[in-house]
């Protein structure tokens, strides 16, 4: 009889069971690290105590009114708890009234009302403003010159306009960035839709160090660094989380060399060394909110990619249940060919880039290296092959085949935390 593992997969608000030979199989996890055991007085610390630069309260005398950016539904910051610290921070020396939260949003839709108060509890959005930032309106962006290699910037209106310009998010790695969180909250957070496509175009995607963990001699990084400094930005804000959402550190300052501290943290406890690749990978998407929709798992089966035998299968555990999404192009582009490879000649041919083409590239590339199936609770099996994926309705089932037909000493690595653990090759 076969001896098994049962593994927990994140897999929206409530994880999917699977049952994998156990044999065969290796679990790859980031280094869990306890909550801090005050949050709020790490958050405070942040501020007060900065990694480099005076602290946020010597920053704001005489300044004028503040602009706060953070992250859209799409990604799991802590906005309620980072944002307070920041307003109880200013007591005293900024009205309420000369506040504003950008929710930065890149291309993605606007978060609604309801979404808003999920992200920052009832209370704050009825004493601050809160505002969508919408990189497709013109009148709310404002030119700024170009910065980094040739980028033409635009960014938010309110941004540029702000006295102080306060960055929040949290840091994890991130598939063609390098990481989350810092100068990304600036550009391309708030940033207008041409300069997005200029920061996510066929060539800066396709770089060889457009990926994991790599910020310097990233070209897509290297851009966002230079806008954010060019721009300014007056204090960067972010945390580190463990699997379960909750903050294990604070970090605040100078926007670079705050997120440089936080980069090493989050390296720490998220990449791991992986001795051999694969013949078979199982991923997720980190459960919600990160696994909302199809395009948002592209990360962890970029995170697969990383560890899978060349001709292998990725398996990915993705909830989706806001589909493709319906809003954006990344359905309509990916729909453009008859074949992954086909994508990406077609990609490289187009002239000009196109929005969510950046998704579609990267997804492309991992379909020629793999066979890629989506477990999903809300994309039919047509809605997936129309992505050139293929359906995985019992994750278990489908690992076991093709396991059988890889032979007896094929290898399974599983990535339950998905795109929050970053496996590398020795």
């Amino acid at each position: 009889m076969t001896r098994t593992i049962d593994v927990r997969l994140a897999h929206g608000e409530h994880g999917l069971d699977v049952v994998l030979p156990a044999a065969n199989t290796t679990v790859i996890e980031p280094i869990f690290e306890p909550a801090a055991p005050d949050p709020a007085a790490a958050l405070r610390q942040a501020l007060s105590a900065p990694v480099a630069g005076p602290p946020l309260r010597e920053r704001l005398h005489r300044r004028g009114s503040v602009a706060i950016s953070i992250c859209d539904l799409t990604r799991p910051q802590p906005r309620q708890q980072m944002v307070m610290a920041l307003l109880e921070e200013m007591e005293g020396l900024v009205p309420l009234s000369d506040v504003v939260i950008l929710v930065a949003t890149g291309t993605h839709r606007a978060n609604t009302d309801a979404e808003i108060r999920e992200m920052l509890g009832s209370e704050i959005p009825e004493v601050v403003r809160v505002v969508n930032h919408d990189a497709r309106d013109s009148g709310s962006l404002t030119w700024c010159g170009e910065f980094g290699a040739g980028v033409p910037v635009w960014l938010n209106r309110e941004w540029v306009g702000a006295g102080v310009r306060i960055t929040t998010g949290f840091v994890e790695p991130h598939f063609f960035a390098g990481f989350s969180g810092g100068p990304k909250l600036a550009a391309p957070g708030l940033a207008g839709l041409d300069t997005v496509l200029v920061l996510h175009d066929a060539q800066r995607i396709g770089h060889p160090d457009a990926r994991w963990g790599v910020c310097e001699g990233n070209p897509v990084h290297d851009d966002i660094r230079a806008i954010a400094v060019g721009t300014g930005v007056d204090f960067g804000f972010d945390v580190i989380l463990n699997r379960d959402k909750e903050i294990v550190a604070a970090y605040g300052g100078d926007l670079l060399a705050m997120h440089a501290a936080a980069r090493r943290h989050s390296r720490r406890v998220a990449m791991r060394r992986v001795r051999a690749p694969a013949e078979v990978v199982v991923t997720t998407n980190s459960g919600y909110p990160l696994d909302q929709n199809l395009y948002q798992a592209v990360k962890g089966m970029s995170a697969a990619a990383t560890v899978v035998k060349p001709g292998g299968t990725i398996v990915c555990a993705a909830e989706c249940r806001d589909g493709f999404p319906d809003h954006g192009e990344y359905r309509q582009v990916l729909q453009q060919a008859e074949s992954p490879q086909a994508l990406l000649d077609s990609i490289a041919r187009r002239p000009v880039t196109v929005p969510d083409q950046w998704q579609v590239q990267v997804q492309a590339r991992v379909q020629t290296q793999a066979e890629v199936f989506v477990h999903s609770a809300h994309l039919s099996d047509e809605d997936l092959r129309q992505a050139h994926l293929l359906p995985a309705p019992d994750v278990s089932a489908l690992v076991a085949e093709q396991v059988a037909r890889a032979g007896p000493d094929a290898q399974v690595i599983v990535l339950p935390e998905g795109s929050q653990t970053i496996p590398y090759l020795d």
